[in-house]
């Protein structure tokens, strides 16, 4: 057989994927590690894909999605996150994975530099790689309270540098930037030349703080935007995302998509515009659910004694396991697992700066979040 190439080898092993199949080997395992909300999906948008299928609605789309969701996400855009786009600026994607890969391929090539955040989302990491670019990972501090720090960021940057991520509500860590910070992530992005990729799947999940969209402090065209429906509206296999992008890029962006997936399938596409258009109520349920979930597993870590980051958007608990760990925090969760049968995902999945933490979703059934958390080792007093 002829070698792998080194692209394919480039690509490291997801703990958090390594957690997950395990747990599929074992029994009665609490899964905390996979960021999936358990809510139930809102009946009109079920029956809409269903509907589309029965139609025959099961033929090519265009390669930026159907126009009929283009014109609703770029009313939603326009509306929610205040900063006015016309449909030809969306570009539904595969998920917010795929949009991702599109902003990437858009921004970055052979030999370039993105700074990413470190602990951050694994796939920021990843999805560079697949264009020839090197992620830089940017560290984000306990005791910056993981704020991105100016200083820090332009002790990065080499004349390879094209591009930085930027990612509120956070994942894994649920900070949310305030308009101090982003505007002066903006005038650093301004001052280097950069694209900014800003990644705003979790737009909706807010519980303090103003969520503030980049793209309404840009005056120059340089903010590349990434959603999904996924965490939204709980449709995460529906595999439905968009990019917004700056005027001009619609035949850039479709020959992308041409060459990567063709299209995201139609009937999904259906689903996605019942989603944009119908009832938010379930949106709003949901956020309230998170939010009492929170609450109560604050109780049980605050009751052992345990470090967390109190999120204020998302669906994670970040927790420093740092005195139970032992120097290294991947080897540890998978024991855990084994002896616990609790899933968590180590904070080394998130970068060298999640070291001695793991991170919880804290989106499904009550009972079994306290009960799994209820299992992690308690921190002596000191």
């Amino acid at each position: 057989m002829p070698k792998l190439s080194q692209t394919a080898h480039s690509f490291p092993d997801s703990e958090i994927r390594r957690i997950f199949e395990l747990s599929l080997e074992l029994d009665d395992v609490i899964p905390l590690s996979v960021g999936e909300p358990d809510l139930p999906v809102p009946q009109h948008i079920l029956e809409a894909g269903a509907r589309a299928f029965k139609d025959g609605m099961i033929r090519y789309a265009p390669n930026s999605g159907i126009m009929p969701l283009r014109r609703a996400l770029a009313k939603k855009v326009t509306e929610f996150n205040k900063y006015p786009v016309d449909p030809d600026q969306i570009h539904v994607g595969a998920g917010g994975s795929n949009s991702l890969h599109m902003a990437m391929s858009l921004a970055l090539g052979p030999g370039d530099e993105i700074l990413v955040p470190d602990p951050g989302y694994a796939t920021f990491f990843m999805t560079p790689r697949t264009v020839g670019a090197t992620p830089v990972g940017y560290p984000l501090k306990s005791e910056n309270d993981f704020i991105p720090q100016i200083e820090d960021l332009e002790n990065l940057v080499t004349p390879n540098t094209k591009a930085i991520l930027l990612n509120s509500p956070s994942n894994p860590l649920g900070v949310v930037f305030d308009r101090d910070v982003m505007v002066a992530l903006m005038d650093f992005a301004k001052e280097y030349d950069l694209w900014v990729i800003s990644d705003e799947v979790y737009e909706y999940l807010v519980f303090e703080g103003e969520f503030i969209s980049p793209a309404t402090l840009d005056n120059d065209n340089r903010v590349l935007s990434v959603y999904s429906l996924s965490k939204t509206y709980g449709i995460t296999g529906g595999r439905v995302g968009y990019l917004v992008t700056p005027p001009g890029m619609t035949t850039r962006v479709g020959a992308l998509q041409e060459a990567n997936v063709s299209c995201v399938n139609t009937p999904a596409q259906y689903s996605a515009l019942a989603a944009v258009e119908g009832p938010q109520d379930e949106v709003h349920r949901a956020l309230e659910h998170y939010r009492t979930n929170l609450a109560r597993a604050r109780e049980v870590l605050d009751a052992k004694n345990i470090e967390y980051l109190t999120p204020r958007g998302a669906i994670y608990l970040f927790i420093n396991m740092s005195h139970a760990t032992g120097g290294d925090v991947s080897t540890w969760a998978e024991q855990f697992l084994l002896e616990h049968k609790v899933a968590l995902a180590p904070g080394t999945a998130f970068g060298q700066h999640g070291e001695g933490w793991v991170r919880v979703c804290f989106a499904g059934d009550t009972d079994l979040l306290l009960e799994g958390l209820s299992r992690l080792p308690s921190r002596p007093q000191e």
